[in-house]
């Protein structure tokens, strides 16, 4: 295998009206790593996979996968075929397993017709069977009921478009996993996973020999499933080997050595705006030296932090003692009953949890709100 099964050179994402998502992001990745991607909101994570999917090519810079490498893709939003039920969505992950099981069955009938030619039978028959082989299709079976108990799928028998959004995206990622890409990418891949559907996944992605990026802000799946951290700032792409506490320690201090930084930065455009401000004459040329140094300390990309900013947003007009009124509201897809004359008030400053198991319409009521 290549050194690398990926590689990003000088990467730029710009969106309408000009605002810089990501910037001059140069990465490669190694076969078999596990990656952790981290950053505020905005800061251009599900963008990244979308850009390493192959998705998004509207983009500065170069950003490839090498030749034959398979890349598995988990969106937000997985979208599923509505004219399959769950097993066969999920079957579509293993489906040259499948037809190669068909296939070698149809040479095995070939093999008793009149006319039948051996030597092409046995050729096709061996590449079938390196197929199976590898594809590991004989316990295919068995697979499948694993994963779709342990990410605790529907019945293999239900509509898609009867299921809640939770239980679409555990098809999908049902689907991803058992397709064994070369790489993978998940966008929050925790999302609507019980504890232990995670703890599986964990293990799933620990024993998975592929290269594995994901975003999440579950940070003990990070802890426990990540080997590096891939941290986009401002922009850019900051790498560090090592998990999610690790990565902690590192970051405090790399934030310290830009405090003081950005500490000597102002010093610097203070002592240039002082300068500026008293210009004395006959002094032009160093003048317009002084001057551009100034613009030069003005237009770097020395922000201050965004997670140490503080916005104050003032509170608006009293709209009531209650925020949201439900009254016997209810929910279903074709038959099947999510809830029923569901009612409840939301005072003003109230935290509320919603909780249930997994396909009990969380989501949906989210979604109706």
């Amino acid at each position: 295998m290549a050194q690398y099964v990926y590689t990003m050179n000088r990467v730029g994402k710009v969106v309408p009206p000009k605002k810089t998502i990501l910037q001059d992001i140069s990465l490669s990745f190694f076969p078999g790593a596990k990656i952790g991607v981290l950053g505020l909101n905005g800061s251009g994570k599900s963008t990244l996979l979308r850009i390493m999917a192959g998705i998004d090519s509207d983009i500065l810079g170069e950003a490839r996968a090498q030749p034959g490498i398979k890349i598995g893709y988990l969106p937000q939003e997985p979208q599923l075929n509505p004219d399959k039920d769950v097993r066969g969505n999920v079957e579509e992950g293993v489906q040259e397993a499948i037809d190669a099981l068909a296939a070698l069955e149809k040479v095995y009938a070939d093999y008793a017709e009149p006319d039948a030619d051996f030597d092409a039978l046995a050729k096709e028959q061996a590449r079938l069977e390196d197929i199976i082989q590898a594809t590991d299709a004989h316990n295919l079976d068995h697979k499948l009921e694993i994963a779709a108990d342990a990410l605790r799928l529907p019945p293999w028998d239900a509509a898609v478009d009867t299921l809640s959004g939770g239980e679409r995206r555990r098809v999908a990622l049902c689907r991803l996993l058992l397709s064994n890409p070369d790489m993978l990418l998940l966008d929050e891949p925790t999302n609507h996973l019980d504890a232990e559907s995670v703890a599986w996944l964990e293990r799933f992605l620990h024993d998975f020999p592929g290269t594995v990026v994901a975003i999440t802000h579950d940070r003990y799946f990070l802890d426990n499933a990540a080997g590096w951290i891939l941290e986009l700032d401002r922009g850019r792409g900051i790498p560090y080997e090592g998990n999610y506490s690790d990565w902690l320690d590192a970051k405090e201090q790399r934030l310290e050595s830009e405090k003081r930084q950005e500490a000597s930065h102002q010093k610097s455009i203070k002592a240039e705006l002082e300068w500026v401000r008293s210009n004395p004459k006959g002094r032009q040329a160093k003048s317009k030296a002084r001057l551009q140094r100034f613009e030069e300390l003005q237009s770097q990309e020395f922000q201050s932090r965004n997670e140490t900013n503080e916005i104050y947003i003032p509170p608006g007009p009293r709209l009531g003692d209650k925020v949201i009124e439900v009254s016997n509201l209810s929910k279903s897809f074709g038959d099947r009953l999510l809830f029923d004359h569901v009612s409840f008030t939301v005072p003003k400053g109230s935290i509320v949890g919603i909780i249930g198991a997994n396909g009990m319409g969380k989501s949906t009521l989210f979604k109706i709100l």
